[in-house]
């Protein structure tokens, strides 16, 4: 099984967003939220950890689906991630998604260019 599972497709349900995964090949036993994200600027995406039969796997939320985690932010929104036919809530990403912006923000550990993509997506700073 692969560790990292992207988003292909996010849709949005009156207060829901719904981030949408293609299939995997495991069968999919048990689905639970790790309450925890993290930064990969190297793919310019943050990653939400589930638990997937026991074993971490890693969601990639490109900046393509940035505009929609903002619009998250900003309303009274849930995140549901659906992957194989189940459906699980991620009820960390406006905690973890407000806590990792504020510390990427002027932060050039994070590199240049997700620092000028965070605060331009979710600061609306121009960038130059």
């Amino acid at each position: 099984m692969h560790n990292r599972i992207d988003i292909t497709t996010c849709v949005m349900k009156s207060n829901e967003l719904h981030l949408k995964a293609d299939p995997i090949e495991t069968e999919i036993e048990q689905l639970e939220d790790t309450k925890q994200m993290l930064v990969d600027s190297d793919n310019m995406s943050f990653v939400y950890v589930v638990d997937i039969n026991d074993q971490f796997m890693y969601v990639g939320l490109s900046d393509n689906i940035w505009a929609n985690l903002k619009h998250v932010l900003h309303k009274d929104m849930k995140v549901f991630l659906e992957i194989n036919k189940k459906v699980i809530e991620l009820s960390a990403v406006k905690e973890e998604l407000s806590y990792l912006i504020s510390n990427i923000e002027g932060n050039v550990n994070y590199g240049d260019e997700m620092v000028a993509r965070v605060e331009e997506v979710f600061l609306d700073k121009e960038n130059k």
